[in-house]
């Protein structure tokens, strides 16, 4: 059993809240199950302390420690036109807590800012584990630099099988623990969001301006549903896309200014519009609609916990993969079009499409989040940990 000192932080460094529930139950487990570790959690800011709250109970509060990285309010504004462009707050957290971070055996994330703190510290800091704040199959997902990570808490094989063939991490750094977000899921009943019962589709665009259908054919998506009153719609876009109107693609070296909301549109009784609310990113809308709507959001696949129709606006690959297949493997679980208009002649054949997919969505999800264990995954992930760190304490 490692030594009582043995200390984990969980890294809450973000400056939105949607990562949080990837990773926060694995935080509640440890600190239940193995009390001989110290579980802190590091929180950014008071909002992101208060979206963790959310997730825990009395108890869990109670056995958990906190650590405050938040930056003065004057620090917080002079970084704003630098944030337009990079991470500037989130580096700025980091340096300005480095000193408290290194302190302990390990440190637990979402993201791999963090990592210029392990590339500080070289081999001298704490262990890096990294949790997924998703299960995607764009080039992100492997990153080269998550190579930096020590332990990497995975959802699915299919997260395994991309780090061992993008040479990020081989098999035996990688835990498969399961979907971290499907693990309260099994009691709780889709809300309804509309008086009536037509079918509801969601819109989940992405906010990359190269990877993101919002900003060619968003517009003209709402505006088919505004005169389509025979379907209601859920715009709920990745809580990145209004965050800021200019983006720039870190990925693709390009920038766009995204497109408003028509004024018009709130008025339509068949359309919910939700920018930066909670719902955008804790389920509510992936179990309430009959059929999704997107680009390039793994949130595809928490609507899939369930299997229903899907369909794809592809944007920017110009096509398939070399094998003759979607270009990415997300892609697999419904029609993909190139246009709005494409798409508009698909939707009113969701039911067929649902029916058509089912059998390949259940065999991606699986693949993807590993939901035959009963096991939550927070337990698993906190086990996972508790392993790592009785291993390396000899």
């Amino acid at each position: 059993m490692p030594s009582a000192t043995m200390q984990v932080c969980f890294l809450y460094n973000h400056d939105a809240g949607h990562q949080v529930a990837h990773s926060i139950g694995i935080a509640a487990a440890l600190a239940q199950h193995h009390p001989h570790i110290r579980t802190v959690i590091a929180y950014g800011s008071p909002d992101i302390q208060a979206e963790i709250v959310k997730h825990l109970s009395q108890e869990q509060i109670g056995l958990l420690q906190w650590l405050d990285l938040s930056l003065p309010a004057w620090a917080n504004a002079g970084l704003q036109p630098l944030n337009r462009l990079f991470p500037a707050r989130r580096l700025m957290r980091l340096w300005a807590g480095a000193k408290r971070l290194r302190k302990f055996d390990m440190i637990v994330s979402t993201e791999r800012t963090c990592l210029s703190l392990k590339r500080r510290w070289r081999d001298s800091g704490p262990a890096f584990a990294y949790v997924p704040h998703g299960s995607g199959d764009r080039n992100v997902a492997y990153h080269p630099a998550l190579r930096d990570f020590d332990l990497m808490l995975l959802s699915g094989q299919k997260l395994v099988d991309q780090m061992e063939a993008n040479n990020i991490a081989p098999a035996s750094h990688c835990r498969i623990i399961g979907y971290c977000k499907f693990d309260g899921l099994k009691s709780r009943t889709p809300d309804k969001f509309f008086a009536d019962d037509k079918p509801v589709f969601l819109y989940n665009p992405h906010f990359d301006p190269v990877l993101s259908s919002w900003y060619d054919h968003g517009p003209a998506i709402l505006d088919w549903f505004a005169a389509h009153p025979e379907y209601n719609l859920i715009f709920a876009p990745h809580v990145m896309l209004f965050y800021k109107a200019l983006h720039i693609s870190p990925e693709y070296k390009k920038g766009r200014r995204r497109p408003d909301l028509k004024p018009q549109w709130l008025e339509c009784p068949n359309i919910l519009i939700d920018t930066d609310s909670d719902r955008l990113f804790d389920m509510s809308y992936t179990l309430a609609a009959d059929a999704y709507i997107g680009d390039m959001s793994s949130q595809v696949y928490e609507f899939l916990y369930r299997p229903r129709a899907v369909f794809f606006l592809d944007v920017h690959s110009g096509g398939k993969s070399g094998e003759g297949k979607p270009a990415y493997e997300m892609w697999q679980n419904g029609p993909v079009v190139s246009s709005a208009d494409e798409l508009f002649r698909c939707l009113p054949l969701w039911q067929g499409v649902a029916a058509q997919y089912r059998a390949e969505q259940q065999r991606l999800l699986a693949y993807t989040a590993d939901v035959g264990d009963p096991r939550p995954a927070a337990e698993r992930g906190a086990e996972a940990i508790a392993g790592y760190l009785t291993q390396q304490s000899g």
